[in-house]
């Protein structure tokens, strides 16, 4: 029986092809991936419902919680975990959630909605909204604040009273499954105070941030694939041979 890494996907980003995912197969994992929904051009929204006020989908149904978009998207990465248990071959009890950037705040977002044997959130995005979209430059945060500029009189309250319901740090305190998050200390984009927020809120006993001190968004790249094979073996959560 395989452990399964089921892997989420950054921002704006779509599955690609299979040869873009070989890291986990070429070690002895299983990997579902879970395309999000309306971002890749191959999985459409189907229902995006209520209002999209800026590009992007940071906005869309950001008028409540019911119909808000990553409440779609969260749902189908914890229903892409509840599959794995049905597919032949695969070790229900070493599933693995993993992601960076949008994936990683979908992976702590999972791990506090599910029962996973571990997370590896990496960069994660998606995490103290409040805090990201009054300081960050760059990147998706960016929509929420070109919407609240023009809405800031009656909006700001109600759209992160929205934003609360996904927020990673509250799902951080939902998690306990061991956890191996990464963060860039020069990430513009998913601010380290941001990334922070959810590590120490994390509920799980077992948990490790891998430091980049001198990343981007791009966190350590590759090397920090290797941590995160060393630390599943140190865990029991390697194949095995």
């Amino acid at each position: 029986m395989l452990p399964v890494v089921v892997t989420f996907i950054g921002y704006s980003g779509g599955r690609g092809l299979p040869t873009d995912h070989l890291l986990w197969s070429a070690v002895g994992y299983a990997q579902l991936v879970v395309d999000s929904r309306g971002q890749g051009h191959d999985t459409p929204d189907r229902d995006p419902g209520g209002t999209q006020w800026a590009k992007g989908f940071m906005t869309r149904g950001i008028d409540s919680p019911e119909s808000y978009y990553y409440r779609r998207l969260i749902t189908d990465c914890v229903r892409a975990v509840d599959a794995v248990a049905d597919l032949p071959g695969l070790d229900r009890e070493r599933v693995i959630v993993a992601g960076g950037s949008q994936g990683g705040g979908l992976t702590i977002a999972v791990a506090g909605l599910t029962r996973v044997a571990a997370a590896l959130p990496d960069v994660p995005f998606l995490c103290h909204f409040r805090r990201a979209a009054e300081m960050c430059g760059e990147g998706p945060y960016q929509e929420l604040a070109e919407y609240l500029r023009w809405h800031s009189r009656h909006r700001v309250e109600p759209t992160f009273a929205t934003l609360s319901y996904f927020d990673g740090v509250h799902f951080a305190q939902r998690a306990t499954a061991p956890a191996l998050f990464s963060v860039g200390l020069m990430d513009p984009i998913c601010p380290p105070s941001t990334v922070y927020a959810a590590f120490n809120h994390y509920a799980g006993e077992d948990r490790t941030m891998t430091v980049w001190p001198f990343a981007d968004h791009g966190g350590g790249h590759g090397s920090n694939s290797i941590a995160q094979l060393e630390w599943l073996r140190e865990r029991g959560l390697a194949p095995r041979t």
